[in-house]
């Protein structure tokens, strides 16, 4: 499997596919990621809200650290200065590894200063902990504020993206900034599968649902995280760039469109693990 790159404002590479592994845990995390590696995949993503950096570390010690491109994230109770190097750090040590490819904030905290959490990132990437630095569910009001105090180019947005919410604005608004979008949730944890248009598409070109979809995506010019804990899943989500859709077929996906996330919803429990705001 040949994976085009997407070019970060460092230089770097960041292959177009990889593996999401929230909820993957154990031995189910380490067959899904020799799945991937083996399959031509060298993206990982995890996330210490994820809690299983310590099983992703162990199963990527055996392949060569140079040739991954490895991503986690900074909870958003963690984003003040101290405690993003501190979350950082242990997220280094738990995967078993000297630097990050890229750190992304998780999620924002409008109880914490931006730029106290950009700067933070700016250390860890003088100090060559992490290479590249991003946010994650930023809608382009927070993201536009994160480039304007950030002394490090902001490389990526991951949001959720997939056909039944999609915001084409705010993807322009990145991809016009050299912002890359990635896609979490790219098969909208399943919702989408028995979506007639997709079921249609499936068959007329003998290919999985979650194929479709994630061929829609990357047609988007966006970077998808494809999640499973089924290694055949796992090869076929990557087997996405040996053909393509047809322009009708691709305003089909279009007009799915019901502006319906899956989990990037208006409200938030602050109070809980992800968040831990006290009142």
């Amino acid at each position: 499997m040949t994976v085009p790159t997407k070019t970060l404002p460092s230089g770097d590479e960041l292959p177009a596919v990889g593996l999401g592994t929230w909820e993957l845990h154990g031995e189910t995390a380490r067959e899904s990621i020799d799945a991937a590696l083996d399959a031509g995949y060298a993206h990982l993503d995890t996330a210490e809200g994820y809690g299983n950096e310590a099983d992703v570390g162990e199963a990527l010690a055996q392949y060569d650290r140079e040739d991954l491109f490895l991503t986690s994230k900074v909870l958003p109770k963690n984003l003040a200065y101290e405690s993003v190097v501190q979350a950082c750090e242990a997220s280094l040590d738990r995967l078993g590894t000297d630097y990050l490819d890229l750190y992304l904030v998780h999620w924002p905290n409008p109880t914490i200063s931006l730029r106290e959490t950009l700067d933070a990132m700016a250390l860890l990437h003088e100090q060559g902990k992490v290479r590249n630095i991003g946010v994650s569910n930023f809608d382009a009001y927070r993201l536009s504020a994160a480039r304007h105090v950030s002394d490090v180019p902001i490389a990526v947005n991951q949001i959720e993206c997939h056909p039944g919410f999609y915001r084409p604005d705010l993807v322009e608004y990145c991809q016009e900034n050299d912002v890359v979008v990635e896609a979490a949730a790219p098969l909208a944890r399943m919702e989408l599968f028995e979506n007639e248009v997709v079921q249609d598409l499936a068959d007329s070109y003998d290919k999985t649902p979650a194929q479709v979809i994630l061929r829609w995506t990357v047609e988007k010019d966006v970077v998808v995280l494809p999640r499973s804990g089924s290694p055949e899943h796992v090869r076929d989500n990557g087997d996405l760039f040996d053909w393509e859709l047809d322009a009708a077929d691709h305003e089909r996906l279009d007009d799915i469109d019901r502006h319906e996330p899956v989990y990037d919803t208006l409200t938030r429990d602050w109070a809980d693990d992800t968040y831990g705001i006290s009142p």
